[in-house]
């Protein structure tokens, strides 16, 4: 009796493991990312870690270099992650709002045609990195931790807050309030 409920158990697990996994892509990055729950982590302008170079190839076929000495947003992102589609209007809003602020995206585990189309029909006007290791970058400061994450960095080049998860309108400026009244 034991012995087939612990089965049964076994199988209902595997079940509902196998069919939570798929969202109907056929990447193996689709079915193995993280969504974040929208935590807002801030540090203090004395514990900030300079941010890694920020330069490379864009979604759009041209080569970018971040050149610093201002407040920076950077969304990692994919165009299969709904939560990622969800919040381009607001990252694209937010971008014509702080004109003073530098909008970057960084594209993982995803089909660059597919990004491109979907980046172009949203009229997604800040630059998109191609190269997701520039991730690693961020590995020993706030790294993204969640499909989308955004990262905030301060007018020095450091690093000062992750949203983990999507980016809403109000969490967003606040960060950016906050740094720039600094």
């Amino acid at each position: 009796m034991i012995r087939n409920s612990r089965r049964l158990v076994l199988v209902a697990v595997s079940a509902l493991l196998l069919t939570s996994c798929g969202n109907g892509g056929s990447s193996i990055a689709q079915e193995s990312y993280i969504s974040g729950d929208g935590a807002v982590t801030f540090i203090s302008a004395a514990d900030r870690q300079m941010a890694p170079k920020l330069s490379g190839d864009t979604l759009y076929g041209t080569r970018f270099n971040f050149a610093g000495n201002q407040i920076a947003v950077l969304n990692v992102w994919a165009s299969w992650c709904s939560p990622c589609r969800a919040e381009i209007p607001t990252l694209n809003s937010l971008s014509q709002k702080y004109k003073d602020v530098q909008f970057m995206g960084i594209l993982t585990r995803d089909n660059l045609a597919n990004a491109e189309v979907f980046a172009r029909q949203l009229a997604v006007p800040y630059p998109n990195f191609i190269d997701d290791s520039l991730l690693l970058g961020f590995r020993n400061t706030l790294p993204a931790n969640a499909i989308p994450t955004t990262v905030v960095i301060d007018k020095q080049g450091r690093v000062a807050a992750r949203i983990s998860g999507p980016a809403t309108v109000a969490g967003l400026s606040n960060l950016i309030e906050r740094l720039t009244a600094e």
